[in-house]
């Protein structure tokens, strides 16, 4: 019996010893093998294919820094844990190099604050934190490769979530947990897009049109910088030649103040018709603030007359002439009285002629808060064969319409019944077109503009095009940006005192990628996580039966498990 209990026990400590030698020989397979699955209904941790694509064309190493990192409050570090899951997802399929990195913030080294400095240029954001005074925290990422410019990443949501509110009554909250969600949705998108900028072999040439008066100034210097940093940016005179598609992938027209000929509207359906893109940032009415600050009175907008409803309305829209008011809106200084010294009293008022335009379910306005508008116009879409339309940018639910000739006031709710009139909702101010347009001007070509069209361009005039997309913009003021007499340009989406810088910028350049992108990254923007959280009231109502449960069950499980263990081990080993 002696001998057979030994045998008996050496049995045992040869399994234990198998059973651990399976164990650790399996964990070190799953180290060198990266498998994943996904249960979660809304695919949060699935990778989009056209990311995938971009990974496995990745060959030379790619190098990520992420400076959110260190003692972030709850909402940050959620957020950057999401980030270094998905980085370690991403190396696994491209040679990336992921850092995490705490900046010298406090430092007064010239060499830190020379770094500091770098990387404000390159566009890295800090934020004060709003938990632990004092402390600066950095939500940024910056991605390099060694031929390419490098990139950086603001990994905050550019769409801010706010709790239901009355926008007549109640200044609104904004929903921490729904905004950094947000921007959780948005870090596939955000990292994959700056992989492809600093690994593509081709980077893509956009010209801003110039010829019909629209602006060269500093209104435009944010629209230039922005930009600059991604694409080969030029400028085209549309009087001295037609755009060629071949070597212009998309062409602006921003803020026109002069009529545009048969000529120039030839030129750019021609450029259409050859595949180009376009993107049209239009102001159909004159209206200004200046204007009426200048004047303090009541001042009629009129019509500019740039002679392109007809070239519009052929391919599937309409600008109107009119103005489009909500009341979900802006802030402007106004006079509101006199010191008595006669200084004026100025305080900020919500101006409905400066209205909110709400990102709309398309793949450029995905995720995309709020755009900034100035005297916006509204769009009609018209009947075009074969163009599909698609509406990116709309006013929110209390809209009103004014026709032209439209008297601009500076109080534009005088009583009660006034808010009445702001009965309409999602009124188009932004419409994307897209399929094979046809040109203007198929059944009223002349020999002498064919002959033109083919000594310039060495193509013959073409009644249809190839397919090709096109973006009208309502308002002009929605990709130029406001100058601040002491601090110059402000950026795109922001006014002087309102210290909020609105989606501006992330719609015009998600419409810039969405137009001459190759790789269809977009479709990473529509992600979507949803945000499930739990009932606080519920949980206060029932917190001692959850504590009991969340940590008193398991104690008692293993307690009862060592009974057991112990009970079974007597049994086997117990002397008879």
């Amino acid at each position: 019996p002696r001998k057979n209990l030994r045998l008996f026990s050496m049995q045992k400590k040869v399994q234990q010893v198998s059973v651990l030698s399976a164990g650790i020989a399996l964990i070190l397979l799953l180290s060198i093998i990266h498998i994943r699955f996904d249960f979660t209904t809304d695919g949060r941790y699935t990778l989009t294919q056209p990311t995938q694509k971009v990974l496995a064309s990745v060959v030379e190493p790619v190098r990520v820094d992420v400076f959110l990192t260190g003692e972030l409050p709850a909402d940050y570090k959620k957020l950057s844990l999401a980030t270094e899951a998905l980085l370690q997802e991403f190396a696994t399929r491209a040679p990336l190099q992921v850092q995490f990195k705490e900046l010298p913030l406090k430092s007064t080294d010239s060499a830190d604050s020379y770094l500091l400095d770098s990387l404000v240029r390159l566009g890295v954001v800090f934020e004060r934190s709003t938990e632990t005074e004092g402390t600066t925290i950095c939500p940024s990422a910056v991605v390099y490769n060694g031929k390419a410019a490098p990139v950086a990443i603001d990994l905050r949501s550019a769409k801010k979530v706010f709790k239901a509110y009355n926008i007549v009554t109640d200044v609104p909250q904004e929903d921490v947990e729904a905004t950094r969600n947000a921007a959780e949705a948005l870090l596939e998108y955000k990292f994959i897009n700056a992989i492809d900028k600093v690994t593509r072999t081709y980077v893509p040439t956009i010209a801003y049109a110039v010829g019909n008066g629209e602006p060269i100034d500093l209104t435009v210097n944010d629209l230039g910088e922005s930009l600059r940093n991604n694409y080969r940016l030029g400028v085209f005179d549309l009087k001295k030649g037609f755009p060629n598609p071949q070597q212009i992938d998309a062409l602006l027209i921003v803020k026109p103040t002069q009529a545009f000929t048969e000529e120039d509207k030839l030129k750019l359906d021609q450029y259409l018709m050859g595949g180009g893109k376009l993107i049209w940032c239009i102001d159909r009415l004159y209206a200004e603030l200046d204007s009426l600050m200048r004047s303090n009175a009541d001042f009629v907008a009129f019509d500019r007359n740039l002679n392109l409803d007809d070239v519009l309305f052929k391919y599937g829209v309409r600008i109107n002439t009119d103005l489009v008011l909500d009341l979900n809106c802006s802030k402007v200084p106004i006079v509101v009285g006199y010191n008595p010294d006669r200084s004026p009293i100025m305080q900020r008022m919500p101006w409905p002629y400066y209205p909110f335009a709400m990102a709309q379910n398309s793949p450029i306005t995905k995720n995309v808060d709020r755009v900034l508008t100035l005297f916006p116009s509204s769009i009609d879409t018209v009947k075009a064969t074969g163009i599909k339309k698609t509406v990116l940018l709309a006013s929110d639910t209390n809209s009103r319409i004014i026709g032209s000739p439209a008297m601009v006031k500076l109080n534009t709710i005088e009583t009660e019944s006034d808010f009445g009139l702001f009965n309409k909702s999602a009124v188009p101010i932004a419409v994307l077109l897209e399929g094979s347009f046809n040109s203007l001007y198929a059944n009223t070509i002349t020999q002498a503009q064919r002959d033109t069209i083919l000594k310039q361009t060495g193509q013959e005039f073409k009644k249809s095009g190839k397919p090709s997309q096109q973006i009208v913009i309502a308002d002009a003021d929605v990709v130029t940006n406001a100058v601040s007499k002491t601090t110059g340009p402000l950026p795109m989406g922001m006014l002087a005192m309102e210290n909020y810088t609105f989606a501006n910028k992330d719609f015009f350049l998600n419409s810039v990628d969405y137009l001459i992108g190759k790789n269809q990254l977009y479709v990473a923007r529509n992600k979507e996580v949803t945000l499930r959280l739990l009932d606080k009231e519920k949980i206060e109502q029932q917190k001692t039966s959850v504590q009991l449960l969340a940590v008193g069950l398991p104690i008692s499980l293993v307690v009862l498990l060592g009974f057991v263990l112990q009970y079974f081990r007597k049994r086997t080993y117990g002397s008879k």
